[in-house]
Parts: C-alpha cells; structure tokens; sequence
C-alpha cells in the first residue's frame, strides 16, 4: 500500500513500550499527527485520518499494536 500521509507512518519498534512514552515518541518523530492512547477492546472511530495515531495499549498501559496513521 502506498503511503499517502506526510512523514513517518508506521512505529513497530514501539511494541511493548509504555503507552505514553510511545505517543511522545511518535509525535516528535511525525509532528503532523496527535497519538491517541487507547486500550485494546475498545471501539474506535474507523475514519482514515493522516494526522491521528491510534497508541492501542494492554491493561498495563503497554503498547500491544504497532502503532501506524489512520
């Protein structure tokens, strides 16, 4: 798939981190998007949207998806 959103788009290396240690690392990496931290099993909006980051995380607070735009 074609990257159709501006700057960096996809943090796999953030699986296991902190839920909001990886939305501050993704907001300084690609300052266009907002990281929003949501806990896995809840219901999202399923708009694409190039400037948000869903930072779904476990009942821990750990990132538990690869973070990515949309």
């Amino acid at each position: 798939m074609q990257n159709i959103c501006a700057g960096k788009d996809s943090w796999p290396e953030l699986l296991g981190v902190e839920g909001e240690k990886a939305a501050t690392i993704i907001e300084s990496e690609n300052p266009t998007v907002k990281a929003r931290i949501v806990e896995v099993g809840k219901v999202v909006i399923q708009d694409f949207r190039c400037d948000r980051v869903w930072v779904w995380v476990d009942k821990h607070g750990v990132v538990a998806r690869v973070p990515r735009t949309g």
